[in-house]
């Protein structure tokens, strides 16, 4: 078993799609771990692309989350207050929220954005 992870929203979206993007490494990375964590943030993000017209989803954040046995993450008023002190290596501020609730809650970050690694936080690119 690995430790527990974060997904970031591409990551979350690339599994739930079996998309070939997501790398082989990646995957048994992420079936492997303890438990596997997706973030509030992850489901606001795809909602406002979703009414942007930007992306297309068969089922809400929270049902592909149940669906593939993982664990919403809230966001707390700590995680906000790290992702508003952060500095600004990412502008996405949704990025920035996961960077802080993996700083904060330990976890490594499943994500293909090597830049979030600046921030000091373990990043698993695959």
């Amino acid at each position: 078993m690995n430790p527990s992870c974060l997904l970031d929203t591409h990551i979350f979206l690339w599994w739930r799609a079996a998309d070939r993007r997501l790398s082989k490494n990646m995957r048994m990375f992420i079936a492997r771990a303890d438990r596997v964590y997706v973030s509030a943030a992850t489901g606001w993000e795809c909602s406002i692309k979703a009414q942007l017209g930007k992306l297309t989803i068969p089922q809400t954040v929270a049902e592909g989350i149940a669906a593939s046995g993982f664990v919403e993450l809230p966001i707390s008023i700590a995680h906000a207050e790290r992702a508003g002190k952060l500095p600004m290596h990412h502008r996405d501020p949704f990025d920035r929220m996961l960077v802080a609730q993996a700083e904060l809650e330990g976890l490594p970050l499943v994500s293909v954005d090597r830049k979030l690694a600046n921030y000091g936080v373990v990043v698993f690119a695959g």
